[in-house]
Order: structure tokens, then C-alpha cells, then sequence
């Protein structure tokens, strides 16, 4: 069938620009009237042209417009039949498994216009359209088609099959990717019509109820005997740990404390260490050594106790079990392991890492030649203006330092400031207790505080008998409306009752008039099933249909070429596997040599990067050096003589001194983390070393 032919004969049915219905009625009579024009088309029988001229002598009572619209909608569909087929099978098969076969011709026409018809439509006039179908299924199939992954994969693969690539990306794939976030907003609307759509009320379904039967009635039975009332077991009080914290926290509480305390110890203990048998350090050591001692007791008596609760009797070496079971924790602590990385270990990158790396290195050494190019041509150097640089630089960072220094010493200047001011404060709030003091020994309470309590005290007293008369009145009340309330329960229930008599009465008539129908059905449905049909078919596998198509042929020729075709698919996917190989090899030989460039330049890179990191040893080494600003020098005498002043007026008040602050251990862990960091270069640097006998390659590397 020759679908390219269809378009002149289309322009002599319809004009060349369409405008559809404008309400939302209309469109839903003219897509039924396409769907069933649709419905009627046999292509193994009947013409398209042929068949447009009919359908078009049959609309002759519609409006021009309607008309139009029609037959513009049938020929687009019938021309795409190809495409529209593929998608709608599709669809069957994947999500619209459920869906009747007779909405074929629905799903065939919400895809044309969704893929050749949107664009002059608008989506305004889509949506209408769309609406008046049913939402439930445009739906599912709209969902189905604008799928990203849908349309960029198998969908524009099966239609290039038909037309070609290019103009199937260009023409309809893309448009339909552009309108996807648009129409994604549409189902979205229908998706929230249907959820807030009632559902339908279901007619429950009518229950036989039997009859029963006219027995005699049957004696009355005995009034059995009570059963005597079981015992219940006497529940378990709550244990006392219930309400009492946990041991674990108070084990962790005396940890705590003994760590801290042992901290504190260790702080001031010498370097020397405690110095038994030195004159100087002799009695602090006795005096720590003691307030050990007692601690480690006092933690062992409330064990023994703590164990004693649980009602277990006092065993004598229980102590040593709790000596063993818990000093260790306090007293040994876990040492720090520092495990050293193994420099010398390979490293495996992958084949991105390895290409973008020794792209990285190629643009680098293209740099470099560029820059020697240039300076051989005569191009002047920056060595002068970056030393000047290097020199701004380094003044810029003595400058921040001495700044960073001076905020620092205004700071401790005015803490000392704050120091002064708090003692001031302290003095002043003294002098005014005293005068407070003073003043108040010096009166006598009056009668009138105590007459004002005993008045405050009869108010209370009459305030609360009047609540709990104005209570007793409320809870007569509440009997009263009680017993009311169960009269009028019982005269509704009563109603109730009767309305659903007389409703089982009305159901049961129904029934019966439901099983006389059915049974009357059922007597036609089985006189039908017994008249004889005849149900085989001959067939010759051999023989041409004979449709007068074009490539006509039986089923066994088509097996034939099948078979055929299926030999040079191998045959094309052999021969694409030995290309596919042999640039595998290509690639892995490219990986290898970019693997060998990349070592070449790790080499050089090391050794450039050691020389900078000694250049910028020196320079902090010059920095650490200690400030002479003036600022900071007067900062620090100003401080010196703030402190002297606290202190002169400290020592007439006998006012305690803050406490100073406890040494913290970030200068151990500075000092640490330098020589780790130091311990690490040291490794790298001998690595280059080791690494430095591949200079010749480097340079063979640079030349190319």
C-alpha cells in the first residue's frame, strides 16, 4: 500500500489550515466518529482513498468545520499507520496489559495528534481533547509514550526501521522531548482528577437467606452451674532498681573523677619524675601518694556495697575480684598505635583516571615548550617582577602577624581590665551587704505582716468550700441528664429497628425477582450452546494469498528467507566482533605507553615539588622568628602593669586570684603531628631519589 499518495487526495477533501471545535462536547463526538471510521477500515480490503471519499459522502450532514477536523484526524491516521502500530502494540505488551483491545483505535489517534498534530493544536486545545476521552485511560497511554527512556531508545529504533534516522530525530523525537515536561504537567493534572473523583457506590450483593424449618421446638435447656472463679496468680512487685539509676552511671561518674584527678597530678608532677628521695619534692609526693590511696579505697567500699544491695552476702575476696574486674580500666589506658603507610605500594587507576592524568601531564609539557619557544625568540621573564612579589608577600604576612599579635594582646589587656572591674564590683556589692545588714538587725518585725497572712489565709479557706459545693451540684446535674439521655437512646434504637425490618422485607422481593430473571437467561444461554458450529480450518502453508500486494509470498518461502537473513546477521556480528577486539588491543597498547609518560612525570613533578617544600621551610623558619613591632611591645607593658595593679589590690582584700588556666596538651599534639609530618617527607624524598634514575626517559618525554 502506497501511503505517500494519500496527502493529495486528503487536500481535496480538507483545506490547508484546520481549526477543531471549541467546546469540549464537540471534541469528544468527532474523536468517537474517527474512532469508529478507524474501527470500520480493513487494510487488507479496502482502499484509503476509496475509503476517505466514503467517509466523507457519510459526513455531508456535519458542520464544514466538524468535517474537516474528521478527515483531517482519519487520513493522518491511516498515512502513519506504520508508526502509530508500533507504539499501540507497544503498549499492549508492556503496561496496558489490562486494557480492552476494542480502545485500539483510541490509543492510535491520542498518538497522532500527541506526535504530528500538537504543535498546530496547542496544548490548550490538547488538553481539551484529551479530556473528553476517558481520563483513566489517555492516562496510562500518555504516560506510556512521553517516557523519556521510551522515546529515546526502542521507540526511535523501530521508527527508523520505516523512515530515516535524521528526519526521525529532527521532525518528531525532538519535538516530543521538548513537549515532555509540558504534557508530564497534564497527566499529572489527570492523575489528581482521578483520585479525587468519588468512588462509585456498589450495589451489594444479594444474599440467599434460607428458610427455616417447621421443627418442633425444643425443650428448654437447664440453667447450667457457675464455674467457679479462677485464682489469679499473685503479680510480682517492681523491682527497686526501677526507680533507682543505673550502677553502670555511677561506675562511670567515679572513673571520671579518679581520671581527672589523676590528670591533674600528672600535670604538676616533675619531669624528674616525683623525686622519693629528694628533699623538695618529698612531702607532695607523700600527699599525692595518700589522696591515691583513699581514693582507691572509697571506690572499693561503695562496689562492696553496690554488690551487697542485690542482697548477695560479704564475701572476703569479693574485693579482689572488683579490684581485678575494674582498676584496670582506670588505671590502664590503651596506648596509641600510629600504623605508617606503605609509600612503595602500586596504585590502580583506571582507564579514565589514566587519560585524563596524562592529558593533564601532555598540556603541561606543551606549556613548558611554549614558554621556552618564547623565551628563546626573545620574550622577556618574570623572575624579577615574581621575587618582588615573593618580597610584598612576605611583608603582607609580617604585617597580618603583628596584627594577629596585637589583637591577641588586647585581649589579655582586657581580661585585665575586666579583672580589675569585677573586684571593684565584688568590694562595692560587700560594703552595701554590710549597710543592709546593718539596717535590718537594727528594726523590729510589725503586727500588721502577720494580721494580713491570717486574712490571706480565711479567704483560701472560704474560696475553697465554695468549689466544692458548686462540685456537688454538678455531679447531681450529670445523673440527671444521664438517665435522660438513655431514654432517648432507646426510643431510636426502637426506630431503627423497625425501618430495617421493613428494608430486609423490600431486599428480599428483590431477590426473588433477581433469580427468576437469571434463571430465564440461563435457559437461553444453554438453548444457544446446544446449535451445532463448525470449527475447522485448512491450511496451506504453501500457497499465496493473493491479495494483489506487492512481495506476496507463503509462509514457507518466508521461513526460507528468514533463515537467510538470520546467516548474514551472524555473519555481521562476527566480523563487527573481530573489530571490536582488535581496538581493544589498540587501546590497551595507547593505555601502556600513556601509563609510562605518567611515571616519567610523577618523577619530575616529585623532585620540583622537594625543592619547593625546603624553600617554604626557610621562609617559616624566618617567619617563627619573634616580633619586634613597637605596637606589640607597648601592648605587653600596658598588660605588665594591669597585672601589678590587680595584684596590689588583690592582697589587702584577701581575695583569691583566678584560677589559672590548666596547661593544655595541644602543644604535645602540635609538636606530634610536626614530626609525623616531617617523618613523611623524609620518605617521600628518598622515594624520588630511588625514583631519579628514570631522568633520561623524562627527558626523551619532553622533546616529543
Amino acid at each position: 500500500m502506497d501511503c505517500d499518495s494519500l496527502r493529495p487526495a486528503i487536500s481535496l477533501v480538507t483545506p490547508v489550515s484546520v481549526a477543531p471545535p471549541g467546546k469540549m462536547a464537540c471534541y469528544g463526538k468527532c474523536i468517537e466518529t474517527v474512532i469508529k471510521q478507524l474501527d470500520q477500515f480493513k487494510p487488507e480490503k479496502d482502499s484509503p482513498e476509496q475509503f476517505l471519499e466514503t467517509v466523507s459522502t457519510s459526513l455531508q450532514t456535519l458542520s464544514p468545520q466538524k468535517q474537516a477536523f474528521i478527515l483531517e484526524i482519519l487520513s493522518g491516521c491511516l498515512e502513519y499507520r506504520k508508526l502509530l502500530t508500533i507504539v499501540v502494540d507497544a503498549f499492549y505488551l508492556r503496561d496496558g496489559r489490562l486494557c480492552l483491545w476494542a480502545d485500539y483505535s483510541l490509543f492510535e489517534v491520542i498518538c497522532y495528534l500527541a506526535t504530528f498534530q500538537l504543535e498546530k493544536l496547542g496544548l490548550q486545545l490538547f488538553r481539551d481533547i484529551v479530556k473528553s476521552q476517558p481520563v483513566h485511560k489517555v492516562c496510562k497511554f500518555l504516560r506510556f509514550f512521553f517516557n523519556p527512556l521510551n522515546l529515546g531508545s526502542w521507540i526511535k529504533d523501530e521508527w527508523s526501521l520505516v523512515y530515516e534516522t535524521a528526519y526521525v530525530r529532527e521532525n518528531w523525537i525532538n519535538p516530543l522531548t521538548r513537549w515532555q515536561p509540558e504534557v508530564q504537567e497534564l497527566i499529572n493534572q489527570l492523575q489528581g482528577l482521578l483520585t479525587n473523583q468519588s468512588p462509585l457506590s456498589k450495589t451489594k450483593a444479594k444474599v440467599t437467606e434460607p428458610k427455616e424449618f417447621n421443627l418442633t421446638a425444643p425443650r428448654p435447656r437447664t440453667i447450667p452451674v457457675p464455674e467457679p472463679v479462677p485464682e489469679v496468680a499473685k503479680t510480682k512487685p517492681v523491682p527497686r532498681s526501677t526507680y533507682q539509676p543505673p550502677k553502670e552511671q555511677h561506675l562511670l561518674e567515679m572513673t571520671k573523677r579518679y581520671n581527672r584527678w589523676k590528670a591533674e597530678v600528672a600535670s604538676k608532677r616533675p619531669r624528674g619524675g616525683w623525686g622519693w628521695w629528694s628533699v623538695a619534692g618529698g612531702a607532695g609526693a607523700a600527699c599525692c601518694f595518700m589522696q591515691e590511696l583513699l581514693l582507691r579505697a572509697n571506690i572499693e567500699e561503695r562496689q562492696c556495697a553496690a554488690s551487697r544491695a542485690w542482697g548477695a552476702p560479704p564475701l572476703q575476696d569479693s574485693r579482689k575480684k572488683l579490684r581485678r574486674r575494674f582498676l584496670p580500666r582506670i588505671l590502664k589506658t590503651p596506648k596509641l598505635t600510629f600504623y605508617r603507610s606503605n609509600n612503595n605500594a602500586p596504585v590502580k587507576l583506571n582507564t579514565a583516571a589514566i587519560l585524563r592524568e596524562g592529558a593533564l601531564y601532555q598540556r603541561q609539557v606543551e606549556k613548558e615548550l611554549q614558554r621556552v619557544d618564547r623565551l628563546v625568540d626573545g620574550a622577556g621573564d618574570f623572575s624579577g617582577f615574581l621575587e618582588w612579589q615573593k618580597k610584598m608577600q612576605a611583608k603582607d604576612q609580617a604585617e597580618q602577624l603583628a596584627a594577629g599579635q596585637c589583637r591577641r594582646l588586647q585581649g589579655k589587656l582586657s581580661h585585665e581590665e575586666a579583672v580589675l572591674a569585677r573586684q571593684q564590683v565584688v568590694q562595692e556589692k560587700k560594703q552595701k551587704a554590710d549597710r543592709k545588714k546593718a539596717e535590718v538587725t537594727g528594726g523590729h518585725p510589725t503586727a500588721e505582716l502577720m494580721q494580713q497572712c491570717a486574712e490571706r489565709r480565711l479567704q483560701e479557706e472560704r474560696s475553697m468550700k465554695e468549689l466544692v459545693e458548686q462540685v456537688m451540684e454538678t455531679q447531681k446535674n450529670v445523673k440527671a441528664a444521664q438517665t435522660k439521655l438513655l431514654k432517648g437512646r432507646r426510643q431510636t434504637v426502637q426506630e431503627v429497628i423497625e425501618e430495617s425490618r421493613e428494608l430486609l422485607q423490600r431486599s428480599a422481593e428483590a431477590a426473588r425477582e433477581e433469580h427468576r430473571r437469571r434463571f430465564e437467561l440461563i435457559s437461553q444461554l444453554r438453548a444457544l450452546e446446544t446449535q451445532p458450529t463448525r470449527r475447522d480450518k485448512l491450511v496451506d502453508l504453501t500457497q499465496i494469498p493473493s491479495y494483489g500486494l506487492e512481495g506476496e509470498m507463503s509462509v514457507v518461502e518466508l521461513r526460507e528467507r528468514l533463515a537467510l537473513l538470520k546467516e548474514t546477521q551472524q555473519r555481521k556480528e562476527e566480523e563487527k566482533r573481530d573489530q571490536i577486539i582488535q581496538g581493544k588491543r589498540a587501546k590497551s597498547r595507547e593505555l601502556q605507553n600513556t601509563v609510562e609518560q605518567i611515571a616519567l612525570c610523577r618523577a619530575a613533578m616529585g623532585r620540583s615539588a622537594a625543592l619547593r617544600w625546603e624553600e617554604k621551610e626557610v621562609q617559616s623558619a624566618a617567619q617563627r622568628a619573634p616580633s619586634q613591632d613597637e605596637r606589640v611591645l607597648e601592648l605587653q607593658r600596658r598588660i605588665q602593669e594591669k597585672a601589678a595593679e590587680r595584684r596590689r589590690q588583690v592582697a589587702p582584700l584577701h581575695v583569691s586570684p583566678p584560677r589559672a588556666a590548666r596547661p593544655k596538651p595541644r602543644a604535645q599534639l602540635e609538636a606530634q603531628r610536626r614530626l609525623e609530618l616531617e617523618q613523611s617527607r623524609e620518605r617521600r624524598l628518598r622515594a624520588l631519589q630511588r625514583g631519579g634514575s628514570a631522568c633520561g626517559p623524562a627527558r626523551r618525554l619532553g622533546a616529543t
